[in-house]
């Protein structure tokens, strides 16, 4: 056997695993914000998980992946939508957020959710408010499946029809 072909020594095969996970995590976050348990889930089936986690921590570390930088863009991105805070505290539940740092990210849009609300359904159906209770639930239904709580539901200034 040529001294060129020696098997690799694990440490060498780990050394590479680690580098191809960090390449492709960065990859993936020049792009845009991930989560912790994306990131992972990207991993997943590429490394032992004890060296997948090892290379998130690093990430972690150095700044590069941040969940908190990752919820403030979820956040900004969904109430820009038009998306209500139902919907969007059970999204970023099913990203692994933390329900304190959900909190704290959403903190700036509380108060806003039914001037939202509004918009949203003045995008849909116009400014008119509904005609009849037919109407108005709807209208409250769209709203609801967009994740608005029924209190910014049943909050339009404009509503007259006493529903």
């Amino acid at each position: 056997m040529n001294n060129n072909q020696c098997p690799e020594s694990a440490e060498d095969s780990d050394e590479a695993l680690t580098q191809l996970l960090r390449d492709k995590a960065y990859r993936l976050l020049a792009r845009r914000e991930y989560s912790a348990r994306e990131l992972r889930e990207k991993f997943q089936g590429m490394a032992p998980p004890n060296l997948c986690g090892q290379v998130l921590q690093t990430l972690i570390d150095q700044g590069s992946q941040s969940d908190f930088r990752f919820t403030e863009m979820l956040c900004r991105s969904r109430f820009n939508n038009g998306s209500g805070p139902v919907r969007l505290r059970h999204e970023l539940d099913q990203h692994g957020i933390a329900p304190a740092l959900i909190e704290r990210c959403m903190a700036p849009y509380r108060g806003r959710w039914t001037e939202s609300a509004q918009y949203v359904r003045a995008k849909k159906f116009g400014d008119k408010p509904p005609a009849d209770f037919k109407e108005w639930t709807k209208q409250a239904r769209f709203l609801q499946q967009r994740g608005f709580d029924p209190e910014h539901i049943g909050q339009f200034p404009e509503d007259k029809t006493g529903y």
